[in-house]
């Protein structure tokens, strides 16, 4: 009998040998989710690769598609795909998104393109009957936010927006820790800022854009200017046809971070003003400077950015300061600090924690943030979890509509001169016109704008 236990026993340890060898794609168990991408550049590539690593921790996933307007960009992010996923199997190719989704067959589809190009995949995406991660801001206009919005609710997609802020390790414990303690007591000012030089400050002459690229399909529903190198790769955030500037790039992580830790919803006024100031020889037509302000009923939100001249603090170039009765503690993506008023009181210091031990390949990975990685394999374990449980993620698409839409309405704000006073309700602006026309930019045809009801 001891020898038929042994026999066995070595029988069941060598199946069980033979099956963790083989890759995970081949074991049994949870069917994989399929997976598509939509822009395959820096971040897109980014995002992809962090659902890649946490996957074996929730659900298998398998990168089946890949979506670019550039021929040569994707053609890299095939390969790279291909040796990143544990199947080895090279995922389709696609240069026109609404092809790719006409296949019907993809679970999770992430959309990293630039912001102009949010809006008609997302609600193509979830049509299609997808679960999407969405990269911020989500749009570029205050009505393409509420048709999204509108889309995501109809179809029952889960939509996680890319303001990871809210699953950035060392800025949970910020917030649980130090806020929803009460070490700071009442809180009446919050000051976000960013001061990084990122604004082109160059002037090449336009050109004819590269054969490789499909320079009609990537301008889109954005207004058709002359191709220019600083566009593409990654220069377009300079120009205010595709997105809100450094609004809406920087201050919507530093915005939604403060709505989430503080639990709060829409703003009732937001005012702004700034303009080029300093960097007048930039072909850039973004603001170098600018202040925006949202108000509650007893607190004021304060942005700033500047693209010139020194940080005030330079540990914190790009971050938050919440300034309390009883402390002042200061966030960004690399660290925390709190700051207590009462003498005796220790301090409270965190940095970011890299997990490169964990994650061996992100100290190789190309142009990859390593403080930023962390924090987007949390937000994709959770947007992961809430696939699977139906639950709203934390950066729910409707979280993003606000913090999006309140960037846009800054720049509005800016370019009316005046205070912008907000109807959650109505989902617009209280008695002016013209800034709710707007709320609405034009399409170039033959791109058809979507609203909520059309969704």
């Amino acid at each position: 009998m001891k020898n038929m236990n042994r026999r066995q026993f070595l029988r069941t340890s060598a199946a069980a040998l033979s099956l963790s060898t083989l890759p995970r794609a081949q074991q049994k168990g949870p069917k994989a989710k399929r997976v598509g991408l939509i822009g395959c550049g820096w971040y897109g590539k980014t995002d992809l690769f962090r659902l890649l690593q946490i996957a074996p921790d929730t659900t298998p996933v398998e990168v089946v598609s890949l979506c670019d307007v550039d021929r040569r960009m994707l053609a890299e992010a095939v390969e790279l795909v291909t040796n990143r996923q544990d199947s080895k199997k090279k995922p389709r190719s696609f240069n026109d998104y609404r092809a790719m989704l006409a296949e019907k067959d993809l679970d999770i589809v992430l959309i990293a393109t630039p912001d102009h190009w949010h809006c008609l995949p997302m609600i193509a995406a979830v049509k299609a009957g997808a679960d999407v991660y969405c990269q911020k801001p989500i749009s570029v206009d205050v009505i393409e936010g509420q048709a999204m919005l509108a889309a995501a609710r109809k179809y029952n997609s889960v939509v996680q927006v890319g303001t990871q802020r809210r699953s950035t390790p060392h800025l949970i414990e910020a917030r649980d820790q130090v806020i929803r303690e009460g070490k700071l007591g009442k809180v009446g000012l919050v000051e976000i800022y960013c001061y990084y030089h990122m604004r082109n400050e160059s002037n090449p002459p336009d050109t004819a854009p590269p054969d490789y690229l499909d320079y009609e399909m990537w301008t889109g529903p954005a207004p058709m200017r002359p191709y220019n190198p600083l566009i593409h790769p990654r220069g377009w955030r300079a120009f205010m046809e595709y997105g809100n500037g450094i609004v809406g790039d920087m201050c919507v992580h530093m915005f939604d971070m403060t709505r989430w830790m503080l639990e709060l919803a829409w703003p009732k006024r937001i005012s702004s003003s700034g303009g080029i100031l300093v960097q007048r020889a930039s072909k850039a037509n973004i603001t170098d400077t600018q202040l925006a302000t949202f108000e509650y009923d007893d607190l004021k939100i304060v942005w700033e950015h500047r693209t010139w001249g020194d940080a005030p603090d330079p540990k914190y170039p790009w971050g938050a300061t919440f300034y309390g009765d009883k402390g002042t503690l200061k966030a960004s993506v690399y660290s925390y600090d709190f700051n207590p008023s009462a003498k005796g009181e220790r301090p409270i210091h965190q940095d970011v924690v890299y997990e490169l031990d964990q994650y061996p390949e992100d100290k190789t990975e190309k142009d990859l943030e390593k403080h930023c990685a962390p924090a987007i394999r949390y937000h994709m374990k959770d947007f992961m979890a809430a696939v699977a449980s139906r639950r709203r993620p934390v950066a729910d698409i409707e979280q993003g509509y606000i913090s999006t839409a309140c960037c846009i309405l800054s720049n509005i704000a800016m370019s009316l001169g005046r205070t912008l006073r907000w109807d959650p309700q109505g989902q617009c602006v209280m008695s002016d016109d013209e800034a709710n026309r707007m709320l609405r930019r034009d399409y170039r045809s033959p791109w058809i704008h979507p609203t909520a009801d059309t969704v």
